[in-house]
């Protein structure tokens, strides 16, 4: 199956988030897709992410996992990333149960690195990087732990992914308003016509 790792698929705003973004319509289980259960999906998401992430981590590439014990580990870390920041936004904070799992899996991940690997977080100007793409989603998720980031996460009412809201005055609402904010906007459209309608008939 072909699928299009296109800039859509990349408004979660830096990669911890982009990779939690995998699944889509998380809140909705009956609705609910997880990209990567074709695992010939994670090396185009890798290839992708290392275009549409050049602003978090220049010139960077990312090794996607090959082997089962890999795969496994990367979607753990997906999950993670994914429990500790949407528990946060709901009001929840970072919780010790979840930090405690992130922590421990990304330990696993780094350990796994090359030892002469540079570790720097992203956006420290750093230059080219070979990573594993699960220590990258690690190594992104922790930069958003700093307050003035982590209260910018939020979660698209539309498809609930998580994103990274970096309007000045914290305004943006939708992940990507080319597509769920113009989907809002064309249901209440729906909603506005239909009540109208309904009322010339009652």
């Amino acid at each position: 199956m072909t699928f299009d790792w296109n800039a859509h698929r990349f408004s979660g705003g830096v990669l911890a988030l982009d990779l939690a973004n995998t699944v889509v319509f998380r809140d909705a289980p009956d609705r609910a897709l997880d990209r990567f259960s074709d695992h010939s999906q994670l090396q185009g998401f890798a290839r992708a992410a290392a275009q549409f992430r050049q602003g978090e981590w220049g010139d960077a590439r990312f090794r996607p996992p090959e082997h089962p014990a890999q795969i496994n580990r990367l979607i753990d870390v997906r999950e993670a990333i994914n429990t500790l920041f949407r528990t946060a936004v709901r009001g929840g904070g970072l919780q010790p149960a979840n930090m405690a799992a992130f922590l421990q899996l990304g330990s696993a991940l780094v350990c796994d690195e090359p030892g002469r690997q540079d570790l720097a977080l992203p956006g420290s100007g750093m230059g080219a990087r070979d990573l594993s793409l699960g220590t990258a989603a690690f190594l992104s998720a922790m930069r958003l732990l700093e307050p003035a980031r982590l209260g910018r996460v939020k979660i698209c009412p539309n498809c609930h992914w998580l994103y990274l809201d970096e309007s000045r005055n914290r305004s943006r609402r939708w992940c990507d308003m080319t597509v769920c904010g113009n989907r809002a906007k064309a249901q209440r459209h729906y909603r506005r016509n239909r009540e109208s309608s309904d009322s010339g008939h009652g």
